[in-house]
C-alpha cells in the first residue's frame, strides 16, 4: 500500500485538470488517500474531492490538523488505522468500477428522498450487472445446488389481534434472500400497509441466521438489467419497510449479510442477539448493495461508515453495530 499523500500534495495535484483521469477506474490511481493530520494553506481545490470518480479516504492516524478537520466531510471514508484502510484500498484496486459507482451513488443519494435514493441504487446496480467485474465474478463462481423445493412458505405469517409476526423461513439456506422470499415478504407487507388495525410487526428469521443475503444461485438469471430494475421498482421490500417503519421491529441474529443488513435498517427498531454479525459483500462481486442498503444504512450510520462497510467487505459484530447505530438494542 502506497503512503497517503499529504494534504498539500493532494490539493496541489487536484489543481491539475487531468486529476479526474488520474484518480478513476481508467487512471493510474484507483483511490485517493490523504493524511489529514498534515496541513495546507489553500483549500479551494478540495471542492473536487466530491467529484473524483474514485473513493477518497481521510487517513487520520493522528489528530486532524485544523485544515484537515475542515475537510473531513468531503471524504468518502475515514480510516484511523491500517486495519481499516487496507481492505478499502485493496477493494478499490480489485473492483475499480464498482468502487467508483458505490461512492458516486452514496454522494448523490445522501440528500435525496428515500424513494429517489432507492431508484438511484437500482439504476446503479443494474448498470454494474452488465459490467465486466460482475461478469468475471459470475464466470468464476462455483455453481451451487439450486434451492430445493420446500413445502412451507418462504415467509411465515402469524396474526394475533393487532400484532403481525413475520419469519423468514428458509433456515437450511440461512434464509438467503431469494425471489420467492422477496415476493412473499412484499405481499405480506402490502397487506399490513393496507390494514391500519395491524399496529405492530415483528420480522425475524428461522434457524441459525437472520439472512445470509441474496440467493447466489439466482444471481445473473434475469434476462437483462432493465428487467431487473423493473422488478426492483415493483417488488421492493425496503420501500415497504420504510413506509411501515414506525410499526416494525426487526430481530436479527447470526449472519446478517447483504439484504440481511440492508432491510432491517429501514425499521424503526432493530434488536440484535449477541451472536449477530453484519457484512456487505457485494463489491467483491462487482456490484453495490441492491436491497436498499445505500438508502437505509446511511440514514442510520452515515455515508462514510456505509462506504467503509461496502468497500472493505469486513464483518462487524453486534457491539460495533450498536455503537454505530445500525442496531438499537442487544438482547
Amino acid at each position: 500500500m502506497s503512503a497517503p499523500l499529504s494534504l498539500t500534495d493532494a490539493l496541489d495535484r487536484l489543481r491539475d485538470p487531468g486529476s479526474w483521469e488520474t484518480w478513476s477506474p481508467f487512471g493510474s490511481e484507483r483511490i485517493l488517500v490523504v493524511d489529514v493530520a498534515s496541513s495546507a494553506e489553500d483549500l479551494a481545490p478540495a471542492a473536487r474531492l466530491a467529484e473524483l470518480p474514485c473513493p477518497t479516504v481521510a487517513w487520520r492516524a493522528g489528530e486532524a490538523s485544523p485544515a484537515g478537520a475542515r475537510l473531513l466531510d468531503a471524504f468518502d471514508v475515514h480510516a484511523d488505522d491500517e486495519a481499516q484502510l487496507g481492505p478499502v484500498v485493496d477493494a478499490a484496486k480489485r473492483s475499480p468500477l464498482a468502487a467508483s459507482v458505490l461512492v458516486q451513488l452514496l454522494r448523490h443519494s445522501e440528500t435525496l428522498p428515500l424513494h429517489d435514493a432507492l431508484l438511484a441504487e437500482s439504476w446503479a446496480y443494474s448498470t454494474l450487472q452488465s459490467g465486466p467485474e460482475f461478469a468475471t465474478w459470475l464466470a468464476a463462481r462455483t455453481s451451487g445446488d439450486p434451492a430445493p423445493e420446500h413445502p412451507e412458505p418462504a415467509v411465515l405469517a402469524r396474526r394475533e389481534g393487532p400484532f403481525l409476526h413475520l419469519t423468514l423461513n428458509r433456515p437450511e439456506r440461512h434464509n438467503a434472500y431469494s425471489a420467492e422470499m422477496r415476493d412473499a415478504l412484499c405481499e405480506l407487507l402490502d397487506v399490513a400497509d393496507a390494514d391500519p388495525s395491524i399496529e405492530r410487526i415483528r420480522l425475524d428469521g428461522a434457524g441459525s441466521s437472520f439472512s445470509s443475503g441474496g440467493e447466489l444461485v439466482e444471481f445473473g438469471t434475469l434476462a437483462d438489467p432493465a428487467t431487473a430494475h423493473a422488478v426492483r421498482s415493483v417488488r421492493n421490500a425496503g420501500r415497504l419497510l420504510a413506509r411501515l417503519a414506525p410499526r416494525v421491529e426487526v430481530h436479527v441474529h447470526g449472519a446478517c449479510v447483504g439484504a440481511g443488513v440492508e432491510l432491517p435498517a429501514f425499521a424503526a427498531k432493530v434488536c440484535a442477539r449477541a451472536d449477530a454479525w453484519f457484512m456487505l459483500p457485494e463489491l467483491s462481486m462487482g456490484l453495490v448493495p441492491g436491497a436498499g442498503g445505500t438508502a437505509s444504512l446511511p440514514r442510520r450510520i452515515g455515508r462514510r461508515r456505509t462506504a467503509w462497510l461496502a468497500l472493505s467487505g469486513e464483518r462487524i459484530d453486534a457491539r460495533t453495530a450498536l455503537e454505530w447505530g445500525l442496531v438499537d438494542e442487544i438482547r
